[in-house]
C-alpha cells in the first residue's frame, strides 16, 4: 500500500486507514450492503441462500419479502402493519424516499388489473432496437426458422464479434419476462467467441421478432391454484458440432410461470430416453418439495425409467446422478404424468417452431401479447 498521488508525510511508510466509506470508492457498495444486511437482520429478516440480496420475514401467516438493488429496495408481503414498519425503520436509520407502488424496476415494467400482476420490459426493448437500427425494421412471426442448425463454421467471420456479444448480452436479460426467447438466446449465446455472419443473421431475426411483440410479457394471475407444476422435455442430439441434446423445463406456481430453462446437455445422450431421462431430473431438481409437485413428461420410456428399478438394461450406462428424478419419485416429491407432445408446454425451450404451434404454446407458457 502506498499515499495517495499530492499526500505530503514526513514519516515514510505511512498509509491511510479507511474510516467511512465514500461514495464513489470499490468498497462503497460492500460496505453499504453490508450495513443494510445487518440493519434488516437485526428487525428479524433471515437473508436467502440462494439469493443473498433477498431478505424475508414470516411470522404466523403473515410474510414479507425485501429485494434490494444497491440503494433501491422493492417490499412485499401480505402484513401492511409489516410494511409500514419496515418502511418507518428505514426511513429513520437511512432517510428513504418511498416512490409508491412498484410500476418500474429495472427494466421491468409493472402493471396491475383485474385480471393479475403483468410484468414485462417494452421500454428495454424499444431502447434495444432503437440502439441496433431495427425500430422499423419488418417483423417477423417468431425467433428462430425451424430446422435452423448454428455450427461454428458455417460462413465467414462476424467483422465486429464485440458487437454480437454485447447485442446477445441485452437478449439475455430481456429474458427475464420472455421466456419465449429462451430458446433463441441459448443458440446464440454458444458462439460468443467466434460468430459468423450466420449467426449475427439469426440475431436479427430475434430483434425483428421482438419487434413485433413489443409489449409481451408474463401474466400472474389473481385467481389460481396452490400446486406446483412443471414441464420438462429434450430434443435429442440436436447440436450439429456436439451431437448433444437440448433440455428445457418450466415450472408453475398455478398458473404463474415462476422459472424456466433452456440448456444443452454437458454429455452426448445415446438415446432419446436418456435425454428425455436428463430433462426429467434436471426439471425435478427445480421443485419445492413441501407438497408433491406434478412434472408432465412426453415421453413414455423416460416416465418408464423414473418408475421402474429395473429396467432394461440398456439404462446402465445412465450416470448415477441421473437417477434422482426416480429417487424423488419414489419418496412421493411429485407425481410423474404423461401428456400429449403437442401439449408438451416446454418444447418451446428446446426447439424452433412453426409459428402456429409456437402461438398455440405461449399461452400455456404464461406469456401473454398486449399492443404494442
Amino acid at each position: 500500500m502506498t499515499l495517495p498521488l499530492g499526500v505530503q508525510s514526513s514519516q515514510p511508510n505511512m498509509v491511510c486507514k479507511l474510516n467511512k466509506s465514500l461514495y464513489g470508492l470499490k468498497q462503497a457498495s460492500r460496505q453499504w450492503f453490508a450495513k443494510l444486511s445487518t440493519f434488516l437482520i437485526s428487525l428479524g429478516y433471515k437473508q436467502s441462500h440462494h439469493d443473498h440480496s433477498l431478505f424475508t420475514k414470516i411470522h404466523n401467516s403473515k410474510f414479507t419479502a425485501l429485494l434490494i438493488y444497491v440503494d433501491d429496495l422493492i417490499l412485499a408481503g401480505n402484513d401492511n402493519n409489516e410494511i409500514i414498519s419496515v418502511k418507518n425503520h428505514l426511513d429513520a436509520q437511512f432517510k428513504i424516499k418511498d416512490l409508491g407502488t412498484l410500476k418500474y424496476f429495472l427494466g421491468l415494467e409493472v402493471a396491475r388489473n383485474h385480471k393479475g400482476i403483468t410484468l414485462c420490459q417494452r421500454k428495454y426493448a424499444l431502447d434495444l432496437l432503437f440502439d441496433t437500427g431495427f425500430l422499423h425494421s419488418k417483423p417477423v412471426p417468431t425467433p428462430m426458422v425451424k430446422h435452423i442448425n448454428l455450427h461454428d463454421q458455417d460462413s465467414t467471420l462476424f467483422h465486429d464479434p464485440l458487437l454480437y456479444r454485447q447485442l446477445v448480452g441485452r437478449l439475455l436479460y430481456i429474458t427475464n419476462t420472455r421466456p419465449d426467447l429462451s430458446f433463441a438466446t441459448q443458440q446464440l449465446s454458444q458462439f460468443m467467441t467466434n460468430p459468423t455472419t450466420r449467426h449475427h443473421q439469426a440475431l436479427t431475426r430475434v430483434l425483428r421478432y421482438i419487434k413485433n411483440s413489443l409489449g409481451q410479457g408474463l401474466l400472474y394471475p389473481t385467481t389460481s391454484t396452490i400446486q406446483i407444476k412443471g414441464f420438462t422435455d429434450s430434443d435429442r442430439a440436436s447440436c450439429p458440432t456436439t451431437r448433444r441434446s437440448i433440455s428445457g423445463f418450466c415450472m408453475f406456481f398455478g398458473d404463474s410461470l415462476v422459472s424456466w430453462k433452456s440448456k444443452k446437455h454437458p454429455t452426448v445422450s445415446r438415446s432419446s430416453s436418456e435425454a428425455e431421462y436428463r430433462a426429467l431430473t434436471i426439471a425435478s431438481c427445480k421443485v419445492p418439495y413441501k407438497e408433491p409437485a406434478i412434472l408432465y413428461c412426453d415421453n413414455d420410456s423416460a416416465r418408464y425409467i423414473a418408475a421402474n428399478v429395473v429396467f432394461h438394461e440398456r439404462t446402465k450406462h445412465i450416470e448415477i446422478g441421473c437417477h434422482i428424478a426416480r429417487e424423488h419419485l419414489q419418496n412421493k416429491l411429485y407425481h410423474l404424468l404423461p401428456i400429449h407432445t403437442h401439449e408438451q408446454t416446454a418444447d418451446i425451450l428446446t426447439k424452433a417452431l412453426e409459428p402456429s404451434s409456437f402461438y398455440y404454446l405461449l399461452p400455456m407458457l404464461g406469456v401473454y401479447a398486449s399492443a404494442g
